[in-house]
């Protein structure tokens, strides 16, 4: 007998929609500017707090926004479909390259809750003992701390972009009660804001985080829609381990067939399948060498 259909789970409305005033007014004092960014945070606390979002998977898509920015601020050629080839299509022992060691930061330091040891392991080049000072000398509110740590790594290591974005995004999180951190400012942000300092780059930061906040909530409302049907069509799947391979899916930004805990023919019908039903997406419009996600 033919299993009964199922009808994708819409979870459209359990996500709160921003406000339009937020993205609508451009601020032009500081205090208008500051409050707008107020704005868009709250707004974001309740996407980080709503059960419908798959936050592993959320957190890992804004990721490669933020590596795919940081690429663009060294003027390096790659963007996101080669920095997931270059993390995603790694075979043992392959290195992922500059701009994939990029993205292979970003996403250690959102994978994980916010720590000064969890730092350091996403950013092997940097000193514990030297994360924890920029991350405590803070004070002032959430992008204020922000942009004076970004201000600080920079000031000490000039070159480390990356580093001193992912500490700021941190430090942002740390402020908001946040058990893990989202990418915000590196996808806001342009390279002449890098070299700002004191009241302006803190403007530049608030900046960034409203523009960012708009984007990631469109996300996390996509992302709580597909997650949806997916977990809806996951019934119907035959394979073995179809059950821990949709948790894969529900947690990263891209995953290779070779990748999920299936027999190599297996992993690409169940690749073939979930793509026929509406629940992944085929990312490279390739052949072969493909890449998988909600």
């Amino acid at each position: 007998m033919k299993p009964a259909p199922v009808t994708p789970v819409v979870a459209t409305d359990t996500i709160p929609h921003m406000p339009v005033w937020v993205t609508s007014v451009r601020g032009q004092t500081p205090e208008d500017v500051a409050f707008l960014s107020g704005a868009a945070l709250a707004h974001l606390h309740l996407v980080v707090h709503a059960d419908a979002v798959p936050q592993p998977l959320f957190r890992d898509r804004l990721a490669l926004g933020a590596a795919e920015a940081c690429v663009v601020f060294t003027g390096r050629p790659e963007r996101a479909a080669a920095l997931r080839d270059a993390v995603h299509l790694m075979r043992p022992g392959d290195l992922p390259g500059p701009a994939g060691e990029t993205l292979v930061s970003w996403q250690r330091a959102v994978a994980r809750p916010v720590s000064v040891g969890m730092l350091a392991r996403a950013l092997p080049g940097m000193d514990a003992t030297q994360i924890a000072g920029w991350l405590d000398a803070q004070e002032g509110g959430p992008v204020t701390r922000a942009a004076m740590v970004l201000q600080a790594v920079l000031a000490d290591a000039p070159r480390a972009e990356t580093a001193a974005l992912i500490l700021a995004d941190a430090a942002l999180a740390r402020a908001l009660g946040w058990t893990h951190m989202v990418p915000l400012l590196a996808a806001g942000l342009k390279r002449a804001d890098l070299g700002k300092g004191d009241a302006d780059l803190e403007m530049a930061c608030h900046r960034a985080v409203t523009a960012s906040v708009s984007h990631a909530a469109r996300i996390a409302g996509d992302l709580a829609r597909r997650a949806a049907h997916l977990q809806a069509v996951a019934p119907k799947l035959r394979a073995k381990a179809a059950g821990a391979a949709v948790q894969m899916f529900l947690t990263r930004d891209a995953v290779a067939p070779a990748g999920l805990p299936l027999p190599d023919r297996a992993a690409r019908r169940l690749c073939d399948r979930l793509v026929s039903l509406g629940a992944v997406r085929e990312l490279t419009g390739r052949d072969t060498f493909r890449l998988y996600g909600v």
